[in-house]
């Protein structure tokens, strides 16, 4: 029997698969996402272009993320994961120092939380969320998504084999892989300068009384106020320990980024003392370019989640808690949605995750410009303003009975005038 060309080319059609909601990546925002929906009934399928367990920067949690874990149903799992215990912050500049304990803040609510080892802390959210019947598949990746009001994904498995997610609703949670953005030209400019981050970990054998172990550390070079240093004490006498600066301060060839940053920590004097020849524990990683956005955090069947939106920077540890937030907005539109009601996702996920965000970023910018700096270091700092700022140090930048997340540039406009006059 003979068949025409076109018939002898014909491929069989890619799998198809249906879903309630597929969400793109294992990470927490959507771990998390993938549990609060589970609890709702719905069915899901998280896929993850990577193994677990993988490394993650992020390593600093703030006490308003456990809020969200432990409405996800994680929170026994992260607690007896046996991370680091965190109650606050340490800055150092020169020969000033000033700690906040988030226990002593304006926000009701978490004022402890962790410093975690990003691999095992991922695992264990994503351990959860299969528990609780979410379907997670590891080495495939989207390749293409349709959108519209039966969103479709193209997917492919390790081996390259190609099927179809049909889905009532996408949830891109991919971080700094930025899935969809990228896969729909979603990217807006960011207002952010371009920076970088070289870090490591190191063992760092600090006796007990060397360093308080619960607290971050953030330090300013003692020349260059917009270039700083962390030092995040983890589990077991390790602790991750980075530099932050713009692009060109920190261009060197790979070969000498370990000395490089070796260099930079012998020249600020609290990390030096900290930590000054500890080995480093893995090679001197890099990433660069990391502040992202987008026109709009939903489109037509998707919303997306965590930094696949929209990152500022990482000196406030603002990005898993931001990450967990939009995961818990997202899901209570999306469960309404899903249920027949008519939603307005930009009034409801848009509008309302970008007030905390603008919140991080009115302390971000003025951290850079010196300002934020000059207010932490004040040494008459009244003890109501200074819980107002804790909270937001803490990730409470949505609780608007806060005047410095209700009205952030001008308060903090104000506070430095105050502070400097």
């Amino acid at each position: 029997m003979e068949h025409s060309p076109a018939e002898a080319v014909q491929t069989p059609a890619p799998r198809r698969e249906a879903v309630d909601v597929a969400i793109i990546g294992a990470g927490p925002s959507g771990a998390v996402a993938a549990a609060l929906l589970r609890k709702a009934g719905h069915s899901v399928l998280v896929l993850e272009r990577q193994h677990f367990p993988r490394f993650s920067i992020g390593e600093s949690l703030l006490p308003q993320s456990m809020a969200y874990l432990e409405e996800a149903g994680m929170l026994q799992a992260v607690v007896e994961a046996g991370f680091q215990y965190k109650n606050g912050a340490h800055f150092a500049w020169r020969d000033r120092t000033s700690s906040f304990d988030f226990r002593d803040k304006h926000s009701p609510g978490w004022g402890t939380t962790y410093q975690v080892e990003r691999a095992k802390f991922d695992e264990v959210l994503i351990g959860c969320a299969a528990q609780q019947g979410a379907e997670v598949r590891f080495g495939h990746t989207v390749l293409a998504m349709r959108t519209g009001a039966a969103p479709m994904l193209e997917v492919a498995d390790e081996s390259e084999a190609r099927y179809e997610v049909h889905a009532r609703f996408v949830l891109d949670a991919s971080g700094f892989g930025r899935v969809l953005p990228r896969l729909l030209n979603l990217e807006a400019p960011t207002r952010q300068p371009t920076r970088t981050a070289i870090f490591s970990h190191v063992r760092d054998g600090l006796p007990l009384d060397a360093f308080d172990r619960n607290k971050i550390c953030v330090a300013t070079h003692p020349e260059h106020r917009d270039v700083w240093f962390w030092m995040i004490p983890l589990a077991g006498g390790r602790s991750s320990v980075g530099c932050v600066a713009e692009a060109a301060f920190l261009d060197v060839p790979e070969a000498e980024r370990e000395a490089r940053l070796r260099e930079l920590i012998r020249e600020e004097p609290t990390l030096n003392r900290l930590i000054g020849d500890a080995p480093f524990l893995m090679p001197v990683r890099q990433i660069s370019g990391y502040s992202a956005n987008v026109a709009s955090l939903h489109g037509a069947g998707y919303a997306l989640l965590g930094n696949a939106g929209e990152f500022l920077d990482p000196v406030f540890s603002s990005g898993v808690t931001i990450a967990l937030r939009s995961a818990h907005l997202a899901v209570e539109v999306l469960k309404r949605a899903l249920a027949g009601e008519t939603v307005d996702w930009s009034a409801e996920y848009d509008v309302p995750l970008r007030k905390g965000i603008d919140t991080f970023r009115a302390f971000v910018d003025r951290w850079y410009t010196g300002e934020l700096q000059d207010i932490i270091y004040y040494p008459q700092q009244a003890p109501s303003i200074r819980r107002m700022i804790s909270s937001v140090l803490a990730g409470y930048a949505w609780d608007e009975s806060n005047p410095f997340v209700a009205d952030p540039v001008r308060r903090l406009n104000v506070l430095h005038q105050a502070c400097t006059q």
